[in-house]
């Protein structure tokens, strides 16, 4: 094996040339990767290598020897702390430019698409309080309560009393439960020992204002509930849901599968153009209600739908995209795995009046060939998978049903990259990629892409 030319716990000058997939600096020692948190592109930097791996390396700051114009100072005071956001330390302008880049580097490395054109990202109005919903690990350290984010790679609990990116009234939120907690004693849950109570908060806010809270605990009882609900509504007027989850497992996983109204409504409402969703605790709902209009909006730009068109939503999830869609085409299927999410689907075409939609429980390996048995052909076939992406088999299920276009919605450019190569050699071109900014201050990026079905319907 190769000789790695740097040491551990040494010191190093670095000129950083781009960002990594998790908004980390890259640069080369000695033709050796580093990778630098907090580093931006074109600086140079003093750093202090203190992991080393096969293929790469990790380093720290030490000192900033020449600084990039992008860089700004950070709005949230526990950034350098919090794990939360990764790009806060770069202008905002410069975030946009740099997830275009992200995805197009992924295309050209991993999809080999030199020429497909990607447009600039589409940037939130506003980059600041957006998320609708939080989720927070409860932690004490001695006799404090913690609330907020772990820090960046650990499960140490940051104490957050501000959060930038998420909505404020999750923030009075998080501040009325310590509060709370505090005062009446509650206990709190220890990971390493699988004892206590309260492991996390989930906070939602839908566009009116109203929000619901769930205590997610790792006990069936939660002690003094009834107070805990009359305190809260003194406190947190726009309240109207506090509802319990219980996760009694030893695991990462946030919630479990039972979930228990503690006082008010089971629901509460969102709005996503003009259509309106209830969202229960454990229903996907887009966290940046904003972006998610713009990002489904270029869907249907992309879809170019008439009217006429017969179109299958792939991993349909609680149908937020399928009835955005079933506004403008003649039928939608959504198809989802998860029973949950495709009740909620119905519940919300019944709610929006959209009787053109039907949702099927099913994986779409599975359902999109049945579908073909019955003589169903989709003219559009619009698909926004988990973050891994599709299967081989899933991408050739839907070349085989012959659409006019594929619209892919994607949360991973590298995942995209992929499946764009391999629905290329089963007859579908990339025409074009337009990246949007959903969460704002974080490394990620959404995608939309567009492809086409090739003339002849084989590899070019």
């Amino acid at each position: 094996m190769k000789s790695v030319p740097i040491k551990k716990d040494s010191n190093y000058t670095i000129t950083i040339t781009g960002l990594g997939s998790n908004g980390e600096g890259v640069g080369r020692v000695d033709g050796f990767t580093v990778f630098v948190p907090y580093a931006l592109p074109a600086e140079q930097a003093e750093i202090l290598v203190h992991t080393i791996k096969k293929n790469y390396a990790i380093g720290k700051i030490v000192r900033i020897i020449k600084a990039s114009p992008q860089r700004i100072t950070p709005r949230c005071g526990l950034y350098y702390e919090c794990g939360g956001c990764q790009l806060q330390h770069l202008s905002y302008e410069a975030q946009l430019d740099r997830k275009r880049q992200q995805v197009i580097d992924a295309l050209e490395r991993i999809g080999g698409q030199k020429n497909l054109p990607v447009h600039a990202t589409l940037g939130a109005q506003n980059p600041w309080n957006y998320r609708n919903k939080m989720q927070f690990p409860v932690g004490r350290d001695k006799k404090k309560i913690l609330i907020g984010c772990f820090a960046q790679g650990s499960h140490q609990i940051i104490d957050t009393r501000n959060c930038y990116i998420q909505k404020e009234l999750n923030n009075d939120i998080v501040n009325t439960v310590r509060d709370i907690v505090q005062k009446l004693g509650i206990s709190i849950y220890d990971e390493d020992r699988h004892l206590g109570t309260l492991r996390h908060i989930v906070g939602r806010v839908g566009k009116a204002g109203e929000c619901m809270l769930i205590f997610v605990t790792a006990t069936k009882e939660l002690r003094r509930s009834k107070e805990i609900v009359s305190l809260l509504r003194k406190k947190l007027p726009k309240l109207v849901s506090v509802q319990q989850n219980v996760q009694t497992y030893r695991n990462n996983v946030i919630m479990g599968r039972e979930t228990n109204l503690l006082w008010g409504r089971p629901a509460i409402k969102d709005t996503l153009g003009t259509l309106t969703f209830h969202i229960s605790p454990r229903s996907f709902f887009q966290v940046n209600t904003a972006q998610a209009e713009v990002l489904y909006k270029k869907a249907l730009e992309y879809a170019q739908l008439t009217g006429r068109e017969t179109v299958i939503d792939a991993y349909c999830g609680t149908g937020t995209i399928t009835l955005f869609l079933a506004q403008k085409a003649r039928k939608v299927y959504g198809i989802e795995i998860v029973k949950p999410a495709i009740i909620d689907a119905q519940k919300n075409a019944r709610d929006n009046r959209i009787k053109n939609a039907e949702f099927i429980v099913g994986d779409a390996t599975t359902v999109m060939p049945q579908l073909y048995k019955k003589g169903i052909r989709a003219d559009v076939i619009v698909v926004d998978p988990p973050r891994a992406g599709c299967t081989p088999t899933v991408l050739k299920t839907f070349a085989s049903m012959r659409p006019k276009r594929i619209v892919y919605v994607s949360c991973n450019p590298a995942s995209l990259a992929r499946d764009i190569a391999i629905l290329n050699d089963v007859g579908y071109k990339a025409e074009q990629v337009q990246p949007v900014d959903m969460f704002p201050m974080t490394s990620h990026v959404e995608t939309v892409c567009l492809m086409t079905a090739k003339s002849s319907g084989k590899k070019q």
